[in-house]
C-alpha cells in the first residue's frame, strides 16, 4: 500500500502563491497517475488537477491558468504550484494516487490518499 504525505499548506493573502508537495512511498510511482483534490467546509471533495504517467495534464476550470501540477519520478513527488490565489481556493488539499496510468477527475478512481493540508487565502 502506498503512503502519501502532503506539505506546503498555509495562509496567504489574495493574489499570493503557495506550493504544495506530496511525497509517495512504495514502488511503481512512475507508472501511475496522481491527482490533487480539495474540500472546503460543508462542501464535497472536488477535483483540482491530475497528471498521468506520461505527463498528460488535466485541470478543473476554476484553477486553469493559475495552478500547475508536476511530478518528479526520481523523487516520487508530485507538486501543485498555486498562483494568484483567491479566497474561494481556501480548502483542505489532498494528494491522491491511482492504480491506473491515466488521469481522472473522479474521487473513487483514486485508491490512496494523503491526510490533507490546509490552504487559507485571506482577503
Amino acid at each position: 500500500q502506498r503512503q502519501l504525505r502532503e506539505s506546503g499548506g498555509g495562509t496567504v493573502q489574495v493574489g499570493g502563491s503557495l506550493t504544495l508537495s506530496c511525497a509517495v512511498s512504495g514502488r511503481g510511482f512512475a507508472t501511475y497517475a496522481m491527482g490533487w483534490f480539495r474540500q472546503a467546509p460543508g462542501k464535497e471533495r472536488e477535483f483540482v488537477a491530475a497528471i498521468s504517467w506520461d505527463w498528460k495534464l488535466d485541470y478543473a476550470d476554476p484553477v486553469k491558468g493559475r495552478f500547475t501540477i508536476s511530478r518528479d519520478d526520481g523523487e516520487n513527488t508530485v507538486t501543485l504550484q498555486m498562483n494568484f490565489l483567491k479566497p474561494e481556493d481556501t480548502a483542505v488539499y489532498y494528494c491522491a494516487a491511482r492504480s491506473e496510468s491515466s488521469v481522472s477527475r473522479i474521487v473513487a478512481d483514486y485508491t490512496d490518499w494523503g491526510q490533507g493540508t490546509q490552504v487559507t487565502v485571506s482577503s
